[in-house]
């Protein structure tokens, strides 16, 4: 059992590490945890509607990768501005002192089944594998290997598999993990201590070769630690001479892994390879409305189809659209989305895009134009007026969009302290919030860096 407040606590170090700087002092440091209603739902409150609304646009789903990855997957979240607070708090009291939480997660994401996953021309299959697999582990397509690009479903599968297993064979020792989760706990067992070594490398090993289904994903990320594919090597055959399912997922076929060991590649390619590809238009609508159907988003078809004709990426960031498109809908208290809301979120995404493959220099190079002055003055020790405010915006910028580390930006800057760096960013950051013409200033480079 872990206090609610230290577990809140745990969610905002995570988030520290995957926001900028400022993003992470102006929305999230002001949060705060309210209740945890029945293990199921998290309830957090925000010090304005605007840092609510700022959060639910831009970061909802880095707050619930954070959340999920401390309180464990399927948590509701919801935050609440300060009148919803106070209201919350009288109706229910004050639950965040004294509740202890209980955290079990579930190593499989209920939203991940057979009956959610969409099939078609791309990936119907991989599918049917996937599912002769989970009916029958260890005797079709072992080991099976899946490949393809971000965002496409390979997961899901995993999931899936996993799910269908739990629920019609509950007695069959299953484990997920991902490539880096395998190799730190084997990094973890070499560097116990020599006293503990033996039992911790011989507990890493009954973990994993124990197994009845063995599910890796990302595989690729194995290519370049040596001495963790001579274990995998081990454990791979461990199960696979004792009939227990392999499943195995990566970007890319085995033959295009580099410095991938060729008795690893060898066993690979000895089951199933099944590529995954990205899905057509008619898959990419029942996606959506399957998306639809399982959030309960009212979205009309005009926008389905806007949706699906112009993001073609991966269904991942389909999704995501969907979100962002029918949360632009809420925003204006629309019941149901239509092709309007689509293009204005197709055309924030373009503006966020614009600031891709930004560098340090392409910001410094803006504000020295801007302010007319030289790249020596704004990285060197001059301290004058005409220097100093340039200099702090700049570093403002390029940790507000690019959300590199202060430590970085101090050495881009003469090697200056991480302190003074952060100093320069709030500074901004409170102009910002009372002085039109920082505001001013901010907004006109920001333009020139979109080439506006």
């Amino acid at each position: 059992m872990q206090d609610l407040t230290s577990l809140w606590e745990s969610v905002l170090n995570k988030l520290e590490l995957n926001v900028s700087n400022v993003s992470f002092v102006m929305w999230f440091k002001p949060l705060k945890v309210v209740d945890f209603v029945d293990g199921k739902k998290l309830i957090i409150a925000s010090n304005s509607t605007s840092a609510k609304n700022q959060i639910m646009r831009n970061y909802f789903d880095k707050l619930s990768k954070s959340v999920e990855d401390v309180f464990g997957e399927n948590i509701e979240i919801s935050i609440l501005d300060q009148n919803e607070e106070l209201e919350y708090i009288k109706q229910n009291g004050d639950k965040t002192k004294e509740k202890e939480v209980e955290v079990t997660k579930n190593p499989f994401n209920a939203k991940y089944t057979f009956d959610n996953f969409v099939v078609g021309k791309s990936n119907q299959f991989v599918y049917a594998a996937a599912r002769a697999i989970a009916e029958h582990p260890g005797e079709k397509f072992n080991p099976l290997f899946i490949y393809g690009g971000v965002g496409l479903g390979k997961t899901h599968l995993l999931h899936a598999i996993g799910n269908f297993l739990k629920e019609s064979n509950p007695n069959l020792n299953v484990l997920y993990v991902t490539c880096e989760q395998f190799a730190n706990d084997y990094i973890e067992s070499l560097g116990s201590a020599p006293s503990s070594k033996s039992k911790a490398v011989l507990q890493f090993r009954t973990k994993y070769r124990n197994l009845d289904v063995l599910m890796v994903d990302d595989i690729q990320f194995i290519s370049k630690k040596t001495s963790t594919q001579e274990e995998f090597f081990y454990t791979f055959n461990e199960l696979y001479q004792n009939n227990k399912q392999i499943v195995i997922t990566s970007d890319r076929p085995p033959r295009d892994i580099e410095t991938l060991t060729d008795r690893l590649r060898s066993r690979f390619t000895s089951g199933l390879i099944q590529d995954i590809q990205s899905p057509d238009l008619e898959t990419k609508i029942a996606i959506l409305r399957k998306k639809c159907q399982i959030e309960k988003y009212s979205i009309d078809d005009e926008a389905i189809y806007t949706i699906a004709e112009n993001v073609n990426s991966n269904i991942r960031e389909l999704e995501g659209m969907l979100s962002k498109v029918y949360f632009l809908a809420s925003l204006s208290n629309k019941h149901t989305a239509t092709k309007e809301d689509v293009m204005e979120a197709i055309d924030s995404q373009i503006e966020e895009d614009k600031n891709e493959g930004l560098t340090t220099d392409d910001i410094i190079d803006a504000v020295c134009k801007y302010f007319d002055i030289t790249r020596a003055d704004i990285v060197g020790k001059k301290k004058s007026k005409e220097v100093v405010e340039p200099r702090m915006i700049a570093i403002y910028l390029i940790i507000e969009i690019l959300e590199i580390p202060l430590i970085s930006v101090g050495k881009i800057f003469g090697g200056r302290d991480h302190s003074t760096i952060g100093h320069s960013r709030d500074k901004i950051a409170d102009q910002i919030k009372t002085s039109h013409k920082t505001q001013t200033f901010i907004s006109e480079i920001k333009k020139m860096l979109k080439g506006g």
